[in-house]
């Protein structure tokens, strides 16, 4: 019952937190939102940097998402996290490589993160800082247009180059977590005026069902300035410690079935459907994703428990 208290109460909190930082002024919404994928359970780095060095081993990921399946142009999306903690897991690191393409456009981002990890009562607190750099390019003779000489057209490819700058906080237990994060904060170069910070709050909590039984229940929600919030519910269950089965509802987009797979100790291999619920489900089967997971180092020889997250 102490667990299920401090998930709720520390949920109020972030969200409280999250509607303040937007309500001081972020400028309203002009972009597509930051990149979205249903397994951020189990790849929390790419919504938080304070996530880096939560384990005392090194863990790593690689993701492919397929969205909308059936349009043409529709987004794919590639994910390559790597991180770690340092010095007595006082400080964690890692690496974020991401690539995105929708329609003419690809986006290519690395980032570098830093987490300074303290205790707080019986969990760590962690501080995280990102800061990377953003690819933008756009293949404009793949067009089709119905002006040949239409001159905004006459170059083959524009590409652009950005910095991008983003912070998070991140609070975790064995069994239960919670951050707060604005991935994308500030961005330097060509692309300041067209990206908005997008605000994550986000906590979960892992209960006993019965032997060889876990639940899970979580939440994300996603909001910017002059769009209305997104929220993830999701609920998993874990069987024997080896395999986890979840299903999700994310508003106004989709429900979503998940499994993953602890194959060893260290490797996991997790698959993700998106089933759509908005307009376009009459003309696209939905997204699939496909996430395979590998930890090592010194500390995976102390791993008696699963990941819960």
């Amino acid at each position: 019952m102490r667990n299920e208290l401090t998930f709720f109460r520390f949920l109020g909190v972030a969200l409280s937190f999250g509607w303040l930082l937007l309500g001081a002024g972020l400028p309203e919404a002009r972009a597509q939102q930051d990149v979205m994928i249903s397994q951020y359970l189990f790849n929390g780095l790419l919504i938080n940097p304070g996530y880096a060095g939560s384990h005392p081993y090194t863990s790593s990921s690689l993701l492919h998402r397929s969205q909308w399946n059936q349009f043409d142009g529709a987004p794919t999306t590639s994910v390559v996290a790597v991180d770690g903690a340092l010095r007595n897991n006082s400080m964690g690191m890692g690496v974020l490589m991401l690539h995105d393409q929708i329609g003419l456009t690809t986006q290519t981002d690395v980032s570098l993160n830093f987490a300074y990890r303290m205790r707080l009562g019986a969990g760590r607190l962690a501080f995280g800082l990102r800061g990377g750099l953003s690819n933008t390019r756009a293949d404009l003779f793949a067009a089709e247009t119905t002006d040949p000489g239409d001159p905004n057209y006459s170059e083959n490819q524009q590409i652009t180059q950005s910095g991008r700058f983003g912070f998070g906080m991140y609070y975790h237990l064995q069994r239960f977590y919670l951050g707060v994060s604005i991935p994308t904060l500030t961005v330097l170069g060509p692309l300041a005026q067209t990206v908005d910070p997008h605000l994550l709050a986000t906590a979960g909590v892992v209960l006993q069902a019965s032997d060889g039984v876990m639940l899970k229940p979580s939440v994300l929600v996603k909001a910017v300035n002059g769009a209305p919030p997104q929220i993830d519910l999701n609920f998993h269950a874990l069987f024997q410690e080896k395999i986890w089965v979840g299903a999700g509802w994310r508003t106004g987009d989709a429900i979503v079935g998940m499994m993953e797979i602890q194959v060893t100790p260290e490797l996991r291999i997790g698959y993700a459907r998106d089933f759509t619920l908005s307009e376009i489900r009459d003309y696209s089967s939905g997204s699939n994703e496909l996430l395979i997971g590998f930890d090592f180092g010194q500390g995976i020889t102390a791993k008696r428990s699963p990941r819960y997250f």
